[in-house]
């Protein structure tokens, strides 16, 4: 919001320079983004005459114009192309030596044949507006000719640029920011003579228009105020004080009806409407829209309307988007004798995201949204009232004023030691009076029982005001006003204690170490994900989507790491990266029933916390040690193993066991390229390569490799339990079964293991490894043979040839049985 310092300086009367000013908007939380001149710097342009205006000898759309310039420049000879350059106007003229914005030297030329001693400037090009239609007509004011142009034109007037938070609506007007500046700086707030009595609002008319609110749309507005007023005269300029505070605010003048309304919205906060009575068919009503009308707007755009949208309708239909913006067919133009003015309090419910539906957006939604003081609604049209009369002339009807339902003011208590607790320091009660009587608040204060000298202050909060609720709400008000800076700077005191980490747990900061080291790069990705990406990765009723998203593609929390990895990878593919190497530690999030509300959970909602990663690309990057190749599912899998080391991972192909909490990935992996991650047998996470249709939405070459797994599974660890080495020599076998070819050699091995640790002596096994697969001739179609070497070793003695024989042949038997196996011989 953009708010001139001629302006403010009018409300609240302060010697404070503009900078001190900033700094103290800034610090109460009204934050200064920027001050702004009226114009950027340029020298040497002064207030002139144009004394003739004649056509050029060799050019038909120049003209030679005689300008006077000062008394020392009474007759300059200036070439100009404007069309609107003739004799009697008065101009900006940059002399010969003049320094224009951009630094454009201005230096005597020819131009034709003809010299020109300066240049007659347009708005455009001395930077103050983007009008370049034609050169500036200037009045002559009190001011001499040769006068300084950024004199005469108080250029050189700083523009308070603020950025505001969203609960802060009382402070997107003139007068709300003023109310702010008026409490810091202990000064009185001076409001406008048509301000504190709008007398030409005075009802001399009786025209008037009936105003019907629908029974179904009191959730809509909550009060409508409107009148007639009569013989306005359309063509009326816009008084030169009201464009200039217009301008600096940013709004460009259009008519004199136009400029005023925006103007009230500006100073006061309250959005209004100005209709052409003569364009209304009937009376008017407020409701919500039927499914199907439509309305043409006033920025030329037309729109559908839904049932829950708010429209105010004549008896052909809406003629006014209810709190965003009029409809092009009630305007008010030239010819307009009769207006209906319009105020209302529509409720913030009602208004929001409606223009954002519409893909545009206005300032008077931007402030419904946000909430407009439901008590100053009828006050405010009486000062829209009295500007229309008395530059615009006519007769003002009676006011219609309908209250509906409004909000419901509510006193807020605040402890004055409970205050001083939150912010460590003293507060007086003359202090804290001082600041809600200087904020306008209505406040009692009476001895607070539980503390001593200390007293309770119940404040009703104002209209304006739809940001005070709980205690902490009128506590910042003290801080603000008293200055965040009064707070002393005392550093927390506490006993230093060395934090204790258990050598059986891991940090998440040792698992990212590790994934740093194997040559990926963390990302931090949004919670937000698009819905259709969303929607591939879980089941719709498990979805979380966001009452207001920020931006469509960031419509539902995320239910996988996944997404946000791809959307990095697409990204980086985007700007040349070749070889992309990720991960992520994070949460996801599920709608789950089962889950109750905690400390740490939130009712109904899943949120463990993962790590994904994805890799792209050539396995080992540009080297010259080894041929390239593409990174595949054993280059993940076998970083993986490393991560978690030294807990020991398996591997299943999916199905093969319950996939409670991979699903929504397994879905988007290759089928045949995939693999379910558990550890001690409960399923953790999935892997795999994408689905290729899932590859092909997304527009990749190829198709990466993934993983998501549990973290929290992961950080346990098992202590290192010291042993001696052995003496004594390594057996070692091998067998080779002939199996179904769909039985996995990870289950062969875990079978192999289990059997280990139940046989006698079963602990002399130390490894077992696969190292040969085979299909093809002298076995049977759907089988295969794995081929295994088993190590086996005593710490007590050397292995007898039977004692191997024994334990061989256990491992042998267990096989066979347990996959329908023979040993191939």
């Amino acid at each position: 919001m953009r708010l001139p310092e001629s302006w403010l300086r009018a409300w609240v009367p302060n010697d404070l320079s503009i900078e001190e000013i900033a700094d103290r908007l800034t610090m109460a939380g009204l934050e200064v983004e920027e001050i702004e001149a009226r114009a950027p710097d340029f020298t040497g342009v002064v207030l002139a005459q144009v004394l003739a205006a004649e056509k050029h000898p060799d050019a038909d759309r120049l003209r030679v114009c005689t300008v006077n310039a000062g008394p020392d420049a009474p007759s300059l000879q200036i070439i100009c192309g404007a069309p609107n350059a003739r004799a009697g106007i008065y101009v900006a003229c940059a002399r010969d030596g003049a320094v224009l914005p951009g630094n454009f030297k201005i230096k005597q030329a020819k131009m034709r044949g003809v010299v020109s001693q300066g240049m007659l400037c347009s708005g455009k090009e001395l930077g103050m507006t983007e009008d370049s239609e034609g050169i500036l007509e200037l009045d002559l004011g009190q001011s001499a000719l040769g006068s300084n142009i950024r004199d005469h034109l108080r250029l050189d007037e700083k523009t308070l640029v603020i950025k505001l938070t969203p609960n802060r609506a009382d402070c997107l007007s003139m007068a709300g920011v003023a109310r702010e500046l008026s409490a810091l700086i202990g000064k009185p707030l001076v409001k406008p003579a048509y301000v504190q009595n709008p007398s030409a609002a005075a009802a001399k008319g009786s025209a008037s228009i009936g105003v019907t609110i629908d029974p179904a749309a009191h959730d809509l507005c909550g009060r409508f105020v409107s009148r007639v007023v009569s013989g306005v005269n359309a063509k009326a300029q816009t008084p030169d004080w009201m464009k200039a505070r217009l301008e600096q605010a940013g709004q460009r003048s259009i008519s004199a009806l136009v400029d005023i309304s925006n103007y009230v919205m500006l100073e006061l906060g309250q959005p209004n409407h100005i209709f052409d009575r003569a364009k209304l068919s009937g009376d008017l009503s407020v409701r919500w829209a039927k499914p199907g009308e439509q309305l043409a707007l006033l920025n030329g755009q037309t729109v559908e309307l839904a049932a829950d949208v708010g429209v105010v309708a004549d008896a052909k239909g809406p003629v006014s988007l209810a709190g965003i913006m009029g409809g092009d067919g009630c305007s008010v133009g030239d010819e307009t004798t009769e207006v209906v003015l319009e105020a209302a309090f529509w409720w913030p419910d009602a208004v929001r995201g409606r223009a954002n539906r519409y893909k545009f957006s206005t300032d008077a939604g931007h402030r419904f949204e946000r909430g407009v003081d439901p008590a100053a609604t009828a006050d405010q049209l009486a000062v829209l009232t009295h500007l229309v009369v008395e530059i615009c002339g006519g007769q003002a009807g009676p006011v219609l004023d309908q209250v509906v339902r409004l909000p419901q003011t509510q006193s807020v208590s605040m402890r004055q030691a409970r205050c001083e607790k939150i912010l460590g320091r003293p507060y007086s009660r003359e202090q804290i009076e001082s600041v809600f009587k200087g904020l306008g608040f209505e406040f009692q204060a009476k001895a607070d029982p539980g503390a001593d000298g200390k007293f309770i202050f119940t404040v009703a909060a104002p209209s304006y005001r739809f940001d005070l609720a709980i205690e902490e709400d009128l506590i910042e008000e003290v801080a603000r006003i008293v200055g965040f800076d009064a707070i002393d700077h005392r550093p927390p005191v506490a006993p230093l204690v060395m934090a204790h980490q258990p050598e059986g747990q891991r940090t998440k900061s040792q698992l990212r170490n590790r994934m740093v080291g194997a040559d990926y790069n963390e990302v931090v990705t949004y919670s937000f994900i698009e819905q259709s990406l969303a929607g591939a990765f879980a089941q719709p009723s498990q979805l979380l989507p966001l009452q207001n998203p920020i931006a469509a593609q960031m419509a539902v929390m995320r239910p996988s790491l996944v997404p946000g990895l791809l959307t990095a990878l697409t990204d980086n593919l985007a700007r040349k990266e070749s070889r992309v190497r990720v991960f992520e530690i994070g949460r996801k999030f599920i709608k789950d029933a089962s889950v109750k509300a905690g400390p740490w959970s939130v009712q109904g909602v899943h949120q463990p916390v993962q790590l994904a990663a994805l890799a792209y690309g050539d396995a080992l990057g540009e080297q010259w040690a080894m041929p390239a190749r593409w990174v595949d599912f054993f280059d993940l899998k076998a970083d993986l193993e490393r991560l978690v080391s030294p807990l020991s991972l398996s591997f299943e192909r999916p199905g093969a066991v319950p996939a409670a909490g991979a699903q929504g990935l397994l879905a988007n992996l290759h089928p045949g390229r995939a693999a379910l991650v558990l550890l001690a047998g409960q399923v953790i996470g999935a892997m795999g390569e994408l689905h290729p249709k899932l590859c092909q939405t997304l527009e990749l070459p190829k198709a990466p490799v993934v993983f998501e797994i549990d973290l929290d599974v992961v950080l346990p660890r098992p202590i290192a339990q010291p042993s001696a080495l052995s003496k004594f020599p390594a057996v070692t076998r091998d067998l080779a079964f002939v199996m179904p070819e769909q039985t996995a050699a990870g289950q062969v091995i875990a079978k192999v293991q289990e059997a280990a640790r139940k046989a006698p002596n079963g602990q002399r096994l130390q490894r077992v490894v696969v190292f040969d697969e085979y299909r093809g001739t002298g076995l049977s179609d759907g089988e295969k043979s794995l081929a295994f070497r088993f190590v086996l070793q005593d710490t007590e003695k050397t292995l007898e040839d039977s004692e191997v024989d024994a334990l061989m042949s256990v491992f042998s038997d267990t096989v066979q049985t347990a996959f329908s196996a023979r040993v191939r011989r």
